[in-house]
């Protein structure tokens, strides 16, 4: 049979013989640039680490996330202000997008699991769940290279930082949710407990108020007016986040410096307070608001408008390690909260290797990683405790009304 000349064929034919010719340059084309463009090859390829299994746990009213490698390195997070059932179900259903990734890529994979879902990006269940996954990877990523975290965010800024809870740092709070405006006695009795905090720390010591976003914000006015000469550091969460319009309102009423941030997520949540000048110490948690990687990231923004961090934690001994971390790095900061005592965790379960010394201060924590022993054996006996099972608040007012708190 003879050969078809290209005059005998089709117009369809010529064309579709000429785009395999183009196509098949154009992908030869794409590999030799591929080959020499640093962008296109992201990848460590001398790395073979990669991430092969997530686990949740809960233990008592915390959970604790597992991250582990095809190269027996693990990691471990904490999620706080979740009910710990649904942290470790969301979390072990984020484990599809970690899969296989190498777990030292750990802005990329933040990325990834922030956006991964339109509809419940920066919502607070997801962002305290990334959140331990993040410190997580942080502490696999500390413990390949063999140096504790802070060392990987850029060195210590401190020899020791400084907490409260201590002997000259005291913290008093609320007492409960309260009317939108008080009668004289209720406002004595919350003047009454910072008078005696003061009393406690003595003239040199350091006293806050968390108002808790319980004290509304008429009667927050009049008690601020009555607190003045007691030489408060901060009012704690003066308003219920949402409307800055009311922060700003209060920060006109208010001589007293106003902190917030435990219930703000992400540099997203902080960035109004600081526009607005609306707020003199960020409150950031670890915990909540996204992991070491976004607690640098809002220090960093908050540092450019001379704002303080002074961390605000809730965590076990995991978590506020990891709050440690970030804040050894961190060159804007003013105190960290932190409670050693037991309420939060028993003893035992998340090891620390740090120490806090009679006036407060904490030594960096070591490393590798974290620098946390977890005893997984524990869990089963702490979950067994009836006094830490999670338990959903209701605050009510005396008429039976629902309250903020």
């Amino acid at each position: 049979m003879p050969t078809q000349s290209v005059s005998h064929l089709s117009r369809r034919e010529l064309f579709a013989s000429t785009a395999a010719i183009a196509a098949g340059a154009l992908a030869l084309n794409e590999r030799v640039l591929a080959a020499d463009n640093p962008a296109a090859n992201v990848a460590d390829r001398t790395s073979t680490i990669k991430i092969s299994a997530l686990k949740g746990f809960r233990v008592g009213t915390k959970a604790y996330i597992k991250v582990e490698t095809n190269h027996q390195v693990t990691g471990w997070g904490e999620v706080t202000g979740l009910e710990p059932d649904i942290a470790c179900v969301l979390a072990r259903s984020l484990f599809e997008l970690l899969d296989g990734e190498n777990p030292t890529r750990i802005e990329h994979l933040w990325q990834k699991l922030y956006r991964s879902h339109r509809d419940i990006r920066g919502g607070s269940f997801m962002t305290h769940v990334i959140s331990a996954i993040d410190v997580a990877l942080w502490d696999i990523t500390g413990r390949l290279w063999g140096v504790p975290v802070y060392r990987l965010l850029g060195g210590p800024c401190r020899d020791k930082i400084r907490m409260y809870p201590s002997l000259k740092a005291h913290k008093t709070g609320t007492g409960g949710p309260h009317p939108f405006s008080g009668n004289p006695p209720d406002i004595e009795r919350l003047v009454n407990n910072i008078r005696h905090s003061r009393q406690m720390v003595g003239p040199d010591g350091t006293v806050m108020f968390d108002a808790h976003c319980a004290v509304p914000p008429p009667m927050l006015i009049q008690l601020a007016a009555a607190i003045q000469p007691y030489d408060i550091l901060w009012i704690e969460e003066p308003a219920v986040p949402g409307n800055i319009e009311v922060f700003k309102r209060l920060k006109q009423a208010i001589r007293i410096p106003l902190a917030t941030g435990e219930r703000d997520r992400t540099i997203w949540g902080m960035i109004p307070y600081l526009q607005e000048r609306c707020i003199d110490i960020l409150q950031p948690d670890c915990g909540h608001t996204g992991g070491i990687s976004q607690m640098k990231k809002i220090a960093t923004l908050a540092e450019a408008y001379t704002v303080p961090i002074a961390p605000h934690c809730t965590c076990s001994e995991l978590g506020l390690t990891a709050s440690l971390h970030a804040t050894a790095a961190i060159p804007n900061f003013l105190i960290h909260e932190g409670y050693l005592d037991g309420h939060l965790m028993p003893p035992g379960v998340a090891i620390r290797h740090w120490t806090v010394d009679k006036e407060g201060y904490a030594t960096l924590p070591p490393g590798p990683g974290l620098g946390v022993d977890i005893d997984e054996t524990m869990f089963d006996k702490v979950n067994a405790d009836p006094k830490r099972k999670f338990r959903w608040p209701l605050p009510k007012q005396p008429d039976g009304s629902v309250s903020d708190y």
